[in-house]
């Protein structure tokens, strides 16, 4: 785990028990720690308007040696959260192409090794079990979120009754289809830096409509958590241009199989009926391949692999 992590995690494990003071100073670094790195105490003390003396505090309530020692962990900080093009230059310029797949395969490893030991058992409980009541599920995830989005939202479609994927090409489609949410219903939205001001809106409307708020995000500073009353963490953070989504779509793993658990004799049900579905219509006719021994069946003929 890098510098940048070990900061931004003390940070994250201490907010809670921050003074308001400290509070101010923690979401300044959050949000202008490449400005911050360069601020001696008393400036960023008159920045965020605390005293000097609660800067060094603030330091030392973090773990570090004195205020010194904070800014060097700052100064790394801004090293390492440059740009995407910056990142990428910084994190791959020095390996070779053939270290590339173990570089980042290893990164997304860390990814879920983190929110592993992060997440908030209780929150993925009380996720389960607001989704097992709602009437109606809403999933909204946009850009490169969106994957993530449509992947739940067919899972939850054999699950649950009543599932809607947010169309996001516009924010007035975006609240027409949101038109009819209530205090029954469920809303889940996905968003990781740079998050989705429309994705935002949604949850926020949906909020005002006393629906029941689900986040996953990449934090608890989240501005997705403003509106939700349950909020799944999981990070994303990865020094390149692509963002790493492999840590929430194990969560979203974790949620489908929860659900599963819960309503397994409904889901049983249900994929009996479609099988049956899927026969009679012949759904799957020239779309899917299965291996039968040494042979591929499609279409329902048997076609004999070649043998040297």
């Amino acid at each position: 785990m890098g510098s940048k992590n070990e900061l931004l995690q003390k940070i994250d494990e201490r907010y809670l028990g921050f003074s308001k003071g400290q509070k101010k100073l923690a979401d300044f670094i959050r949000e202008e720690y490449d400005k911050a790195a360069f601020l001696t105490a008393a400036r960023m003390g008159e920045e965020v308007g605390v005293s000097e003396s609660t800067v060094v505090r603030f330091a030392t309530a973090l773990g570090y040696h004195g205020y010194p020692d904070f800014q060097k962990a700052l100064g790394e900080m801004v090293r390492t959260k440059l740009n995407s093009i910056q990142r990428m230059e910084v994190t791959y310029g020095r390996i070779s192409q053939g270290e590339i797949l173990e570089t980042v395969l290893q990164s997304d490893i860390e990814k879920i090794k983190l929110t592993m030991s992060a997440i908030d058992h209780d929150a993925f409980e009380l996720a389960v079990e607001t989704l097992l009541k709602a009437r109606k599920i809403y999933v909204i995830g946009i850009r490169s979120c969106a994957p993530l989005a449509h992947f739940l939202s067919f899972y939850l479609n054999l699950i649950c009754d009543d599932v809607t994927a947010v169309s996001t090409n516009s924010s007035s489609e975006i609240f027409e289809q949101l038109i009819r949410i209530g205090e029954d219903d469920v809303i889940i939205g996905i968003s990781f830096p740079r998050y989705s001001m429309r994705t935002l809106k949604a949850l926020e409307f949906a909020s005002s409509r006393k629906a029941k708020v689900i986040t996953l995000t990449d934090s608890i500073h989240s501005p997705m958590n403003l509106y939700s009353s349950c909020n799944l963490i999981a990070r994303s953070d990865m020094a390149s241009i692509v963002d790493s989504l492999v840590a929430p779509l194990s969560v979203v793993n974790a949620l489908v199989v929860a659900l599963c658990m819960k309503k397994q004799d409904e889901v049983i049900t249900r994929l009996e009926t479609l099988e049956k579905i899927w026969d009679e219509y012949q759904v799957y006719s020239k779309d899917e391949m299965n291996l039968v021994g040494d042979s591929v069946e499609m279409n329902g003929v048997k076609e004999e692999e070649d043998h040297e």
